[in-house]
């Protein structure tokens, strides 16, 4: 005996199938902007902060949640090894620029000019779209990169079964 499923039924596990397949860039999105929310923007603002008071408050809203999400050490990457996926680096930099605006609290105009240029430089790069900032790629997703890598890819087969089933339809 053989089966033969319906056009309602075959959209019907195609969009069960489309929807499956959004969740977790959904969640990969949702990771991004939390990072962003509760750290990368305040990178963002301490390297564009005009007074040294307030780029250390912004470095010491990042490095709490840097510390409080245990991103100090450790690499995103997931096949190789390279060091602009090295979190160890990247935090002990943040902290650097941290312990130069401390000390530079009660210093000169011209001292404090110095060092807001000093983090400016070590908080960011000039890439292709302008000032970014120096962050290692992936890390919202860290320690789970590995794990949200297999599971985009599912996604993307996910996604094109969708397409087979309204193919079929």
């Amino acid at each position: 005996m053989s089966y033969y499923r319906s056009s309602s039924e075959h959209i019907a596990s195609g969009l069960f199938l489309l929807l499956a397949s959004l969740v977790v860039p959904a969640i990969v999105v949702v990771k991004s902007v939390l990072f962003n929310q509760n750290c990368g923007g305040y990178l963002k603002q301490a390297a564009d902060a005009n007074t040294v008071e307030l780029a250390l408050d912004r470095v010491d809203r990042a490095l709490e949640y840097i510390e409080s999400k245990d991103l100090t050490h450790g690499y995103t990457s997931v096949l190789w090894r390279t060091e602009d996926e090295n979190i160890g680096y990247w935090y002990e930099n943040i902290k650097a620029c941290r312990s130069e605006l401390e000390a530079n609290v009660d210093a000169s105009s011209l001292e404090k000019s110095n060092v807001l240029m000093k983090v400016r430089e070590s908080l960011t790069d000039n890439g292709e779209k302008g000032t970014e900032l120096t962050i290692p790629p992936g890390i919202s997703r860290y320690p789970d990169n590995l794990v949200y890598g297999i599971m985009l890819w599912i996604s993307v087969i996910l996604f094109v079964a969708a397409f087979i089933q309204f193919e079929k339809a």
